[in-house]
């Protein structure tokens, strides 16, 4: 039995960083990767033999292919990508310049898909493999001052749906992991905040005062996250999405919940939209 081999994109810190600390506890290999190599020196000291340190900016076109190669040269497979690298925005959509909207978009979506391109040929040569993609329950719903982050995470869900169908031919499976607030430095070091409107001051008061003052208090446990998703991926039915957190949890059965009563409530008038034969 061959051992397993899991990309980590954004490995620096937060999440990346557990997911290769879990997998290298269970004896897997690890390729790390993240824009500033120097901050991945702590996990291959864990285990330089199972470790290899790649750069990768998501955003830079043929640096996901680059390190695609070096881990196929390296281990001779790649068995999971974790599509973790990203960023958030906090602010209304009119506070938020286009300029910062479409590169939450580059980062989020479109370098999540640039590494899935990557990584796709290999997975699909030897028939097996997973992508995991870190979206977050603003992948499902939004609030107020998250408009930019969930237009990200929400394209991310899409491409993730079809793309699961698409590969799973392949023997590829395709995970969309939900998590609530885990305890990570995204809070700290991962939100932007835009410049405050006075229009939206009060309305988005209270997103920004949650993203300012959630940095170690969140009650999610990383390592945790790492496990369960593991389970899921080795299950014999893994789920297409994989909401992570009580909050999560919640927030997501509320939300779907909504959607189905105004479906129920509407579903007269929708259904009423049909072309009807003519009357001879």
């Amino acid at each position: 039995m061959t051992t397993p081999t899991w990309f980590i994109t954004g490995a620096s810190s937060g999440f990346g960083m557990a997911f290769a600390r879990y997998a290298l506890s269970r004896g897997y290999n690890v390729v790390a990767t993240a824009r500033t190599p120097a901050k991945l020196e702590q996990i291959r000291q864990i285990a330089p033999d199972r470790v290899l340190i790649e750069k990768l900016d998501v955003t830079v076109s043929g640096d996901a292919d680059k390190a695609a190669a070096a881990a196929i040269s390296r281990f001779g497979a790649i068995d999971v990508l974790f599509n973790n690298a990203g960023y958030g925005i906090v602010g209304a959509l009119e506070e938020t310049p286009e300029g910062e909207l479409r590169s939450q978009m580059e980062t989020n979506f479109f370098g999540a898909v640039a590494v899935t391109k990557a990584v796709l040929p290999e997975m699909r040569k030897q028939r097996s493999g997973a992508i995991v993609n870190i979206s977050s329950l603003g992948g499902q719903l939004s609030f107020g001052g998250f408009s930019a982050y969930s237009a990200s995470k929400f394209a991310l869900e899409g491409m993730s749906e079809a793309l699961a169908q698409e590969v799973a031919p392949f023997g590829i499976k395709v995970l969309i992991v939900e998590p609530g607030a885990f305890r990570t430095g995204f809070a700290a070091d991962a939100l932007k905040h835009m410049p405050v409107m006075d229009a939206y001051r009060d309305i988005v008061g209270g997103t920004r005062a949650f993203a300012q003052g959630m940095h170690g208090t969140q009650q999610g446990d990383p390592a945790k996250a790492a496990e369960a998703i593991e389970s899921a991926l080795n299950a014999e039915t893994t789920p297409l999405r994989l909401p992570l957190g009580a909050d999560s949890v919640e927030a997501v059965r509320a939300h779907a919940e909504q959607l189905l009563k105004d479906l129920k409530t509407w579903e007269r008038v929708a259904l009423d939209t049909r072309i009807y034969p003519e009357v001879a």
